[in-house]
């Protein structure tokens, strides 16, 4: 039985757990749509970035959902203020009419034994409550797209999430962009 609740201060060895030794992927922790460039992430990736985010946990300033089986975390949901992902603003294919009351869900850490058993819609849809919770109007994703060719992406190339986690977590493509799926926090119906 997967239980998912959002990010507590207390939660570092959770996340450490969960993300292992590489930070989830590559040395990120959670911190690429956090940093102004690309520049400055490569040049934090690793140990600065896993100081940063294990800050930004702790200080209850970063926000997000996490999947448990018994006491085992399987599964990680970022979410947050769209301002809070400065990264965001430099990927044009992302760019949304947007105000201080979007929230966007910016990556998935799904562990290898929970993938493919709906533990990232679940977190979708989660994270989406609680960025309604927080008062947000408007919650954003940005899934990568899928091949053409009908193989499955790769995981490691899937940490925004595909848009079948999305459309099961009822969100749809944006009516400006469609490469951003989006809800609407009116009645959970998308605009």
């Amino acid at each position: 039985m997967i239980r998912i609740r959002p990010l507590r201060p207390d939660d570092w060895a959770a996340i450490e757990h969960l993300f292992g030794p590489r930070g989830a992927c590559g040395g990120c922790w959670c911190m690429a749509w956090r940093r102004e460039s690309s520049a400055e992430f490569k040049k934090n990736q690793g140990a600065p970035n896993k100081r940063a985010f294990k800050r930004l946990v702790e200080k209850e300033a970063a926000h997000g959902c996490l999947a448990f089986d018994g006491e085992r975390p399987v599964g990680w949901c970022s979410v947050g203020p769209r301002a809070s992902f400065k990264m965001l603003e430099r990927k044009r294919v992302y760019r949304t009419p947007w105000n201080e009351k979007t929230w966007s869900i910016t990556c998935f850490v799904i562990a290898r034994e929970a993938r493919g058993k709906g533990v990232a819609t679940a977190l979708a849809r989660a994270a989406a409550e609680l960025a309604f919770a927080n008062d947000a109007e408007v919650v954003e994703g940005y899934p990568v797209l899928t091949p053409k060719d009908g193989k499955a992406l790769p995981p490691v190339f899937a940490w925004t999430g595909v848009p079948g986690v999305f459309k099961g977590a009822g969100f749809k493509p944006h009516p400006d962009n469609p490469r951003v799926w989006a809800i609407g926090s009116g009645n959970r119906e998308p605009f």
